[in-house]
Order: structure tokens, then C-alpha cells, then sequence
């Protein structure tokens, strides 16, 4: 099933602009570094990229949830079946806090912390 809806409301508008000033302050203003195109340490812009695309579907009412919850949250934003497919993948029983987590869980690779600002 195709889920074709590309226009979201005031709140999904104001969560991507708010993920989008994180990365930017992710980036190294001083250059120090090799940060693959801009990003964070330990991640290539691909991997910001998906954990970003990733994010747009996860609602702050479904964290900490386990992996029903985020199915839930993500079936209301109208998330494509990637997402779902991938939000399925998780494991049951497990309790998720962030974003991050998810991705980790999923085989994704987050910013190395030992090169945090």
C-alpha cells in the first residue's frame, strides 16, 4: 500500500525544522576533523540522512514506547511502508527513549559521543 500524503501539519512543520537546527549544530564550525559532508562524527550524510527520515515518523507521544507504540504513532503520521517495514523489525518487548535508539536498533549508526561538542 502507497501512502502518497506529502503535506503535514504545523507540529510535524516545527519537529523537522527543530530536527534540522540539531544536525546544523552537529556539524564542526571549527572544521576540525573529517565529518563526511557535514556530518556528525561516526555518521556519513546518508546515515543522518535516514535516522532524520526515520524521525519524521516517530511522535514524542510514542517515546519511550516499544515497537507497537512507534507502529502506532508512525500509522498516524502517515508514514510510508519503509518506515513500517522497518518500525516491524524492532523487537517486541523492548523499550525505546529516543530516536536514536531506534535507529541503533535498527542497524543504524548514531554520532560517535567521544567527539561530541
Amino acid at each position: 500500500m502507497e501512502r502518497g500524503n506529502t503535506k503535514h501539519g504545523v507540529a510535524l512543520d516545527d519537529r523537522l525544522r527543530r530536527e534540522a537546527e540539531y544536525e546544523v549544530r552537529q556539524v564542526d564550525p571549527e572544521g576540525e576533523g573529517d565529518r563526511s559532508g557535514g556530518a556528525p562524527f561516526g555518521m556519513t550524510p546518508d546515515d543522518v540522512e535516514a535516522r532524520s527520515n526515520l524521525g519524521r515518523y516517530i511522535p514524542k507521544s510514542s517515546l519511550p514506547g516499544d515497537r507497537d507504540d512507534l507502529i502506532a504513532g508512525a500509522t498516524e503520521l502517515d508514514a510510508p511502508d519503509e518506515v513500517l517495514d522497518a518500525l516491524e523489525a524492532l523487537p517486541p518487548a523492548t523499550q525505546f527513549e529516543t530516536v536514536n535508539q531506534v535507529w541503533a536498533a535498527l542497524g543504524g549508526r548514531n554520532e560517535d559521543p567521544a567527539h561530541r561538542p
